[in-house]
């Protein structure tokens, strides 16, 4: 089985450089001090200066876990070249996807370039972060590049916690009303050739991502993070229920494996692959379709 990965941050050195200025131009301070600040704050490895040479990094932790491939977010409108650069050194290993922030038609068209013009195979949105709705007509340019490039679209919804903000004392304020999957699913019934990911399950507004499932062909799920968002559902979950539903409402070809790996020294999330495959195990879920979903169906979507 080839797995492919559908959801990592890369987190290169320019990433925790760009969080240490934000915080330092908030609430004063020197960037530099703050990032140390940080690595001790939140007991990890600041990477290399060379993203290629993190990279190398993150292609040694693949190999040691038996990954093929896997998608790499810049988690910064700034951290794409950066990105970028990174994803070019590993012969198609890692799979550059960029974060835009749509609020401005400046950002729109800079996230639309780089679909366009400098091989990027994704969008990452964050529609409570940058407080917008998915769903607004705005965004129309972006999800119909989106579609002529064959690419996918990720549009973060439920319950955001982003704990390196927490550490830095930058916790904007969040507003879960944009982040709804039945707003995704609206762009996706207005945008039928593009591909729409709700990632972790909907993290919370589980539910309702499945309704989206349901509505919307051009829905797919990602299984990533330890999904902890279970704990406050109203229904006693376990991951394999989750599973279950997920596929009784998107199939075994609209759901796409997904770890949430991020940081260094825990590196590569291999206690959620082992957890997924326990959970479809008990599911009884087939090995073909076990494959589509650890890495066949995001292969298909970006061939």
């Amino acid at each position: 089985m080839r797995i492919a990965d559908a959801h990592t941050h890369f987190f290169s050195r320019q990433f925790f450089k760009l969080l240490a200025e934000e915080a330092a131009r908030a609430k004063g301070g020197d960037p530099d001090a703050l990032l140390l600040e940080l690595a001790r704050k939140a007991a990890m490895e600041l990477p290399e200066e060379s993203p290629s040479q993190h990279a190398r990094r993150w292609l040694s932790e693949l190999d040691r876990h038996g990954i093929d491939r896997a998608v790499a977010f810049a988690s910064l409108p700034g951290e794409a070249p950066a990105v970028k650069e990174a994803c070019l050194s590993t012969n198609g290993r890692l799979i550059p996807f960029v974060l835009v922030n749509p609020t401005t038609a400046a950002a729109l068209q800079a996230g639309r370039a780089a679909l366009s013009e400098e091989g990027f195979r994704g969008a990452l949105l964050f529609p409570a972060l940058h407080r917008f709705d998915p769903s607004d007509p705005a965004l129309d340019p972006l999800y119909s590049e989106v579609a002529a490039r064959r690419a996918l679209v990720v549009v973060h919804c439920g319950l955001l916690q982003i704990k390196l903000r927490d550490l830095l004392g930058i916790r904007p304020p969040y507003d879960l009303r944009h982040a709804n999957p039945l707003l995704v699913a609206a762009a996706a019934e207005r945008h039928r050739r593009a591909a729409f990911v709700i990632p972790h399950f909907g993290a919370g507004f589980f539910r309702e991502a499945l309704l989206a499932g349901a509505q919307c062909e051009n829905t797919y799920l990602d299984t990533s993070s330890s999904n902890s968002w279970m704990r406050f559902q109203a229904e006693d979950l376990t991951l394999e229920k989750v599973f279950r539903k997920a596929l009784d409402a998107f199939g075994p070809r609209r759901i796409l494996f997904g770890t949430d790996s991020s940081t260094f020294p825990r590196g590569y999330r291999s206690d959620i692959l082992e957890s997924q495959r326990r959970a479809l195990d008990a599911v009884g879920l087939s090995k073909p379709d076990q494959a589509r979903i650890f890495g066949e169906n995001l292969s298909e979507l970006l061939s």
